[in-house]
């Protein structure tokens, strides 16, 4: 249910991440992530996973199973190969909106592969932020969703890149089976300044540049600001900059995490 909380700004630095470098990817997480962690215990509004990625070329996730998780997908740089057992494939490229709901069960794999469709060799990482937010039923049916919002982006200003929320039914570029949450996204050239919007919980991550952030300061990439009954401050770009904005007008029930 929506929750009125007091008001609250914590600055995470991009060192402060659990970081691992495994072979062919280098990871990033602003939560605990791997191993026996109860996701919703650590997550933050709804947000329980902003895993920051480079996935060198020819490499990748193989098949692998998830249940009762909406996924979102934010490629910065390079491409990443998607396909799941729905029958759904394509490539997650910048300027992609996307979003796998997992629902009673779905696999999937996501690969930086080493050649392109044209069969041109790839030799460059794919630089991937994911993120995971509960959906509010169990079982639903497993679906995906993707739509290009590159003109919205270049346009500098906030996008709704992914919601469930009511007032975003007409606005958001794919849909959410969450009610109380919505993903934003700005491309902002330097001097350009977008506003976060008020919500009981809000995530800002920087996925790229530096921006200055009204009463916060300087943040850099990596860097993000958990907000908590707060929202109305001015992000404005020091550099050429992309930020992923949640607004979250709930927070976990303790329930345990599916996966």
């Amino acid at each position: 249910m929506p929750e009125t909380v007091l008001p609250k700004t914590v600055i995470q630095r991009s060192r402060d991440r659990a970081r691992q470098r495994l072979g062919w990817i280098d990871t990033a997480q602003s939560f605990p992530f791997a191993g026996n962690f109860d996701l919703t215990e650590h997550a933050h509004g709804v947000l329980m996973v902003n895993n920051e990625d480079i996935v060198d070329a020819g490499h990748g996730f193989d098949t692998h199973q998830h249940q009762d998780v909406e996924i979102v997908t934010w490629v910065v740089s390079g491409s990443l190969v998607h396909q799941d057992s729905r029958g759904n494939s394509g490539i997650v490229h910048p300027g992609l909106a996307q979003r796998m709901s997992a629902g009673r069960g779905i696999l999937h794999s996501e690969r930086n592969d080493h050649r392109r469709a044209d069969g041109s060799p790839v030799a460059d990482p794919v630089h991937v932020i994911q993120m995971w937010i509960p959906p509010d039923e169990s079982g639903i049916e497993p679906s995906y969703q993707e739509l290009p919002i590159d003109a919205e982006l270049d346009a500098g200003a906030l996008v709704v890149v992914a919601s469930g929320l009511p007032r975003h039914r007409n606005d958001a570029a794919v849909g959410l089976h969450n009610r109380y949450a919505g993903l934003h996204a700005a491309r902002l050239q330097p001097g350009r300044t977008v506003t976060i919007p008020d919500a009981p919980f809000g995530h800002l991550f920087v996925a790229r540049g530096t921006v200055d952030v009204e009463g916060s300061g300087p943040l850099e990439h990596g860097d993000a600001l958990r907000l908590t009954g707060s929202g109305g401050q001015r992000v404005s770009a020091v550099t050429d900059a992309e930020i992923l904005i949640w607004e979250m007008h709930a927070s976990f029930d303790r329930r345990p995490s599916r996966r």
